[in-house]
């Protein structure tokens, strides 16, 4: 295993730093483990190819996270810094992304062989095609409800087919997108889209709601094999020891951006199912975004959701377990309208605003009542959206206007808004 490992770290090298004349049998290696890191030996089992050129013409790079990251060898990393660069600008942070860690993987696809009864070494691609379910979306060209019923994704806990026409509409992994049938894609992009609903529902997030169109997503580059392509951004807790007026104005986009999530022109609630600081990040102007969209809820106000009726035998098979858990999400009915706040107020703000504030005479001492009102899941819903409010207007006289503000700067100038 070692001498494994150690080949990898040289092939990163050569990967990251190029070598002055690499011999046949060098490239060859290269271009081998490059498939194999990229989950691409794994293929039609995987995300999708859309931006698989990219990685073989080296216009995406790993230097940042070769100089930051010691623990290579680690089968728990699942997301790494990158550079992507195109024919329109420099060089950008990236983030590149397994579905889930090599070591979740390896679980997932030894799963899949063993449910066959094929031991743990098998053609994944060959079993899963095999499946009733695999089936059923090979004779439709409609993605219906009945299809994704018994899988774990977050969003799916209760599917309109608004919904999931929405997901084939804005499927980027396909050659045609912007058809709620699904006459264009071929059986592999059947099968890509189910793996990727099963195992992690990140990228499809990221295509259906995309930050041009005003969402808080960061933007989808695309994916290649297993791994996925996102824009960077900074942790959200690099600015937790930031001056108040910093902290007050981030505490102020997670809360708008979460009341944006459940009221839209769209009439699709997007709900928090689980909270923490890493699911947030920011960009160099200041803005807040959700970088972690997987554990992501999302109810549709317009058409309703069907009954959360017990599962048939044809309902639960190896995709029902393919994310690395096999438990079912609580029925919608149980979502209360402050539950992404109470999450959020809980997990994150708590952290951003703390006691210290209003000693300094920094911070009113209502807005410290207020979030302490917004974490406590025994309140009502309706005084907890209240002190979500109160705790806004608070926060909304504490934000600066100045250039490190970019994103409304200098808008803020002539705005009584800020």
């Amino acid at each position: 295993m070692a001498r494994i490992w150690s080949e990898v770290w040289t092939l990163y090298l050569i990967l990251a730093f190029g070598t002055p004349d690499p011999s046949p049998a060098t490239q060859e290696k290269l271009h081998e483990f490059r498939r194999i890191f990229l989950g691409l030996d794994k293929c039609n089992a995987c995300i999708g190819t859309s931006i698989c050129k990219k990685f073989f013409k080296d216009e995406i790079r790993f230097e940042r996270w070769l100089t930051a990251q010691s623990n290579l060898s680690s089968a728990d990393v699942r997301s790494y810094e990158g550079n992507y660069t195109d024919n329109t600008a420099g060089w950008r942070p990236v983030v590149l992304s397994h579905l889930m860690s090599p070591h979740l993987h390896q679980i997932s696809d030894n799963s899949i062989c063993t449910s066959a009864g094929k031991g743990k070494s098998c053609s994944i691609e060959a079993v899963l095609r095999a499946t009733s379910r695999f089936h059923s979306w090979v004779r439709s060209n409609l993605l219906l409800p009945s299809m994704v019923k018994g899988l774990v994704t977050p969003m799916l806990r209760c599917p309109s087919q608004r919904l999931l026409d929405r997901i084939v509409r804005r499927y980027f992994e396909v050659t045609d997108v912007g058809s709620v049938q699904m006459k264009h894609f071929s059986e592999k992009d059947k099968l890509r889209l189910l793996y990727t609903l099963a195992v992690n529902q990140q990228p499809l997030i990221l295509q259906m709601f995309p930050g041009t169109e005003g969402w808080p997503f960061l933007r989808y580059h695309g994916s290649c094999g297993r791994m996925m392509v996102w824009a960077g951004s900074k942790p959200l807790t690099s600015l937790f020891s930031s001056p108040l007026e910093r902290r007050a104005d981030i505490t102020y986009q997670l809360l708008h951006i979460t009341q944006s999530l459940s009221s839209n022109s769209l009439q699709f609630n997007l709900f928090y199912t689980s909270v923490s600081e890493d699911m947030f990040g920011t960009l160099d102007d200041s803005r807040v975004f959700i970088v972690d969209t997987s554990t992501i809820g999302i109810i549709d106000l317009q058409e309703g959701y069907p009954p959360d009726k017990d599962l048939l035998p044809e309902h639960l098979d190896v995709f029902s377990c393919l994310s690395g858990s096999c438990v079912r999400p609580p029925p919608c009915e149980t979502v209360r309208a402050a539950q992404s706040f109470i999450l959020l107020c809980k997990h994150v703000i708590n952290k951003l605003l703390v006691p210290n504030d209003v000693q300094s005479g920094h911070l009113p001492k209502e807005a410290v009542n207020a979030l302490a009102i917004c974490a406590n899941q025994s309140q009502s819903d309706q005084r907890i959206l209240a002190a979500v409010q109160t705790l806004k207007d608070i926060l909304q006289t504490l934000r600066p206007c100045s250039v490190l503000y970019g994103y409304r700067y200098p808008e803020c100038l002539y705005s009584d808004r800020f």
